[in-house]
């Protein structure tokens, strides 16, 4: 850094310093910078939690949600809707439910059952997929743009205009101890500094609209999802009800027990293994 460029930080510095420490007042902006900088600042922290909570709603498991943040949206620009790369819980439901329901077989009419929910889960795990790279695509990536582009910008811009601001302070006071031109310069850098800053939050606040296009894509993405959904729990709910109809008319099987095996419980010279219980004989003196 030049001694130019440490000069005016320790300017900066000491500026700063008797404002926080001795009460020193400096340049007011004025109201309307105000007020436009107030809602610049909740249109950033709005912005930050609806993000984050968008990101909770679509996955609420904390392991897909990092996922979730790194889904490449690029497979969706021909109109493909690609597996986002984690599973849904509605496809490992589905998964479950069509394993058992193949090892009960087509003789269980709950296995039968299993199976057309299970794809019918499974439907709705494709159905979520879409939605989730639809509303990464058209309402979580530009927010994230407006984060990292626009806002970024314009904080740069206030934290610059505050640099600038805290200069001209301290030259101002000591005005008549250091060059005129001097002076001048470090008001002309403050003024050109909160023209930019101006414009840039004028602009983003003015152009709004695009915020409410992108909340109106999320909105769409959501009733689009949720129509498929009912239409497949409809299906679904139809085909459950035929199958309770189709076994409640169909007449039950009577349980017939086997007839039971007859045993003989009299002696048996078998010996079951064991060590046998038969008495030695005697012998007898005569031998």
């Amino acid at each position: 850094m030049s001694v130019a460029g440490l000069k005016k930080q320790f300017y900066k510095a000491s500026q700063l310093v008797s404002e926080k420490v001795g009460g020193a007042e400096g340049t007011k902006l004025d109201d309307d910078f105000k007020e436009m900088e107030k809602k610049v600042d909740l249109t950033s922290k709005a912005v930050t939690e609806v993000l984050a909570r968008t990101t909770e709603y679509l996955q609420p498991n904390p392991a897909s949600r990092a996922k979730l943040t790194m889904l490449n949206t690029v497979s969706k620009i021909r109109g493909q809707v690609k597996n986002p790369g984690y599973p849904q819980s509605e496809g490992l439901l589905g998964e479950s439910m069509i394993r058992y329901g193949k090892e009960l077989g087509d003789e269980s009419n709950f296995g039968d059952a299993l199976l057309d929910a299970g794809e019918s889960m499974k439907r709705l795990a494709e159905v979520k997929d879409s939605l989730d790279i639809e509303v990464k695509q058209n309402f979580i990536d530009p927010l994230q743009n407006l984060c990292d582009k626009d806002l970024k910008e314009i904080q740069h811009h206030l934290k610059k205009l505050e640099g600038r601001r805290l200069d001209f302070d301290y030259k101002k006071k000591r005005q008549g101890k250091i060059p005129d031109e001097e002076l001048r310069q470090a008001l002309e850098k403050f003024e050109e500094s909160k023209e930019v800053a101006e414009t840039s939050m004028h602009n983003l606040l003015e152009t709004d609209i695009e915020q409410v296009s992108q909340l109106s894509a999320l909105v769409e993405a959501q009733l689009v999802y949720h129509k498929q959904a009912v239409q497949i729990l409809d299906e679904l709910a139809d085909k459950l009800k035929r199958r309770v109809m189709e076994a409640s008319s169909r007449p039950r099987r009577e349980y017939k027990p086997k007839p039971r095996e007859s045993y003989e419980f009299g002696e048996s010279d078998q010996s079951n293994g064991g060590f046998s219980c038969n008495p030695t004989p005697k012998v007898s003196d005569d031998e």
